[in-house]
């Protein structure tokens, strides 16, 4: 009597193609939990259906790449080991470390995307490059271990089920089979270059649908060869000369350095605005991630930032101020050189990047002490070369004395010690009476949100923590410069890099670029509001104004306290890496590669923006402020003289 067997047969697969499968499932899955992540209902069920039509179409573009190590490995195994054991436990040990890293892969831009809301960009490419800091804030926010453990008992646990339905093809492969194998591998990656982009992720107008439609190695190896954009390349320009005269009908005539250093004269004249006096010291505090809505002045009901409110009803509070980027660089640029953001790479990022016209290199040069203070290493980003190419003397973490230091992570130490040493730093630096410019920048509010334990009353790890300590050590920074005597002549100026995310449905979402903007200065301003809207990168110029120093016209910022006569109506820039966007008269113009422009109304109370037509006007203003920012570092017409002969 013949049997039958219950066990099901098994099914014959090469190497690459169960990677295939396996690659494209857990694409899938990670797509599928991106979605929930952000709220179905962020995407309409026609964008939802695109992002994942989409979606496939840039797995599969991506699989094109990721299978031709595989297909090539196939080709050169030779025929008389095909068969051999040791040769089937080494694919099912390459398909273990395959798929473990596929699944890595996933977790890590599950990951990413918590912060960013955004697949792999280039801000993941300059991850790999400071992998001190990525490594150490990673291993300090996640438990790594627990999780690498999981994904490889997950993996094991997949492979053996799969043991139990598949095996490896082991057949000999004829030269036609290998010449098959071949073509293949060259002609997958060539189609795949030539039918797909990173730009087709724009398939809609929500920014959550089109970001959820790409695949994290695809966006990534874009972004690694899109590092730098030229503006003249990718985006609308009009003639230099058109330009010029839109900036000088706007109020900005920025003059040739040696015009600006040379001819100006000393503003002693000139209105400060609601000041009494004119400030001789300033200390600049750009505090990491606080978007305004964490401040109970710009409406927040959680109580996180009792010092910065009561700061504020002391101080002039600046009621619509928009940041530059969505990263610190970003914020540097803005704050240091008073430009726009300029696509690409950020210009502290940048090569050659030495001497340029900063408020640094300016007020040293007119004998200001100029300090830029970091609780972090500042070689991440390269913050210290460019702050010490830039003529401000440089201090960082590594500077501190250990006994000083009360809590650190990998970021840096906590703010409390920051802001300690900073002090110390002016009192032991400035002698008789000299003036300085201090520019300190935070660490605490970023992830993984440690700091000093008791000092507040929210726990570590969560954002509301870091941003109540924060609050809590500028309120001792406050406390301990009153003791100083150089207290009453000085400004102190507390703005964010940048807010804490820029995600919503829209490229650039004009309210996730909204930071607090505050004047501090008991004895000679007095508390009040700003209404006009502003730019971070007016900062700068007002900085420069307001210590009678020369300088103010040679950045694209404005000074804010200019004669009502004289003002223009105000303007903002916000960007990310590719997307340039310029706001001004509740319209939001938004600069693309590839020369694409686009107009959007922004609702001026919730700052909500939706598609509308396009202002010429505008979008020549726009084009004229982005391209002349950008000739302008390229041609070397950013950095100062060689000797500036004040």
């Amino acid at each position: 009597m013949q049997t039958v067997s219950t066990q099901k047969p098994l099914h014959t697969l090469p190497l690459f193609g169960f990677l295939a499968i396996f690659a494209l499932c857990t694409w899938l899955i990670l797509r599928v939990v991106l979605a929930l992540n952000i709220g179905l209902g962020a995407m309409q069920f026609g964008e939802i259906l695109g992002a994942f039509a989409k979606g496939l179409w840039f797995d599969v573009a991506a699989l094109a790449y990721l299978v031709v190590p595989w297909l090539i490995f196939s080709i050169l195994l030779p025929n008389r080991w095909r068969h051999l054991a040791w040769v089937n436990k080494a694919r099912w040990l390459v398909a273990f470390l395959a798929t473990f890293g596929l699944i890595f892969g996933a977790v890590s831009e599950f990951i990413f995307w918590q912060e960013f809301t955004t697949r792999f960009n280039f801000i993941a490419v300059d991850y790999l490059i400071y992998t001190n800091e990525v490594i150490g804030n990673i291993r300090e926010s996640y438990p790594v271990p627990l999780i690498l453990t999981g994904i490889a008992l997950l993996v094991a646990g997949l492979l053996f089920i799969a043991s139990r339905f598949v095996r490896f093809d082991n057949r000999p492969k004829t030269t036609k089979n290998k010449l098959a194998l071949l073509a293949t591998a060259i002609a997958l990656p060539v189609l795949s270059y030539q039918t797909t982009n990173v730009d087709q992720m724009e398939f809609s107008k929500n920014a959550y649908a089109n970001e959820l439609s790409g695949n994290g190695l695809f966006s990534f190896s874009a972004a690694a060869r899109r590092n730098e954009l030229d503006y003249d390349k990718f985006y609308r320009t009009i003639p230099q000369a058109q330009a010029d005269a839109i900036l000088a009908s706007n109020g900005l005539a920025r003059q040739p350095l040696s015009q600006a250093l040379q001819s100006e004269p000393q503003i002693e004249t000139k209105a400060i605005g609601p000041f009494k006096r004119r400030p001789k010291n300033v200390v600049l505090i750009s505090v990491e991630s606080l978007s305004a809505d964490y401040l109970g002045t710009y409406g927040n009901q959680e109580n996180l930032t009792p010092t910065l409110d009561k700061i504020a009803k002391e101080g002039l509070v600046f009621d619509k101020v928009f940041a530059t980027g969505t990263r610190t660089v970003r914020g540097l640029d803005a704050l240091s050189l008073g430009t726009p953001p300029i696509p690409g790479q950020a210009i502290v990022h940048r090569p050659n990047n030495e001497h340029l016209a900063t408020v640094g290199e300016f007020l040293e040069a007119q004998s200001f002490y100029t300090f830029f203070i970091y609780g972090g290493y500042g070689m991440f980003d390269n913050m210290n070369a460019y702050f010490r190419g830039n003529d401000y003397k440089v201090i960082d973490r590594t500077d501190f004395d250990a006994k000083s230091i009360q809590a650190e992570n990998v970021w840096g130490v906590d703010d409390e010690s920051l802001f300690n040493n900073a002090i110390k730093a002016i009192d032991d630096n400035v002698k008789n009476a000299t003036p300085f410019f201090a520019h300190i920048m935070t660490t605490s509010n970023h992830r993984p949100f440690t700091f000093p334990e008791g000092k507040i009353d929210l726990p570590q790890g969560k954002r509301a923590g870091a941003v109540k300590y924060t609050d809590y050590a500028i309120g001792k920074l406050i406390e301990n410069a009153r003791t100083k005597p150089w207290f009453n002549d000085t400004l102190f100026i507390i703005v964010a890099d940048h807010c804490s995310s820029a995600a919503g449905k829209t490229k650039l979402p004009v309210d996730k670029y909204h930071i607090p903007l505050i004047f501090y200065a008991p004895d000679m301003l007095p508390a009040g509001h700003y209404p006009r809207m502003a730019s971070q990168i007016d900062i700068a110029p007002t900085v420069m104004h307001l210590l009678g120093a020369k300088g103010e016209h040679h950045f694209f910022g404005e000074n804010l306290f200019k004669p009502a006569e004289n003002q223009t109506a105000p303007r903002a820039f916000i960007s990310n890496y590719q997307e340039l966007g310029y706001y001004k008269n509740d319209t939001l113009i938004v600069l693309s590669p590839k020369q694409k422009a686009e107009a959007f109304r922004v609702n001026p109370k919730t700052l909500e923006s939706t598609p509308a037509s396009m202002n010429e006007t505008l979008l020549r203003e726009a084009i004229a402020y982005y391209q002349t920012a950008s000739r302008a570092y390229k041609t070397g017409a950013l950095n100062e003289s060689e000797n500036l002969n004040l």
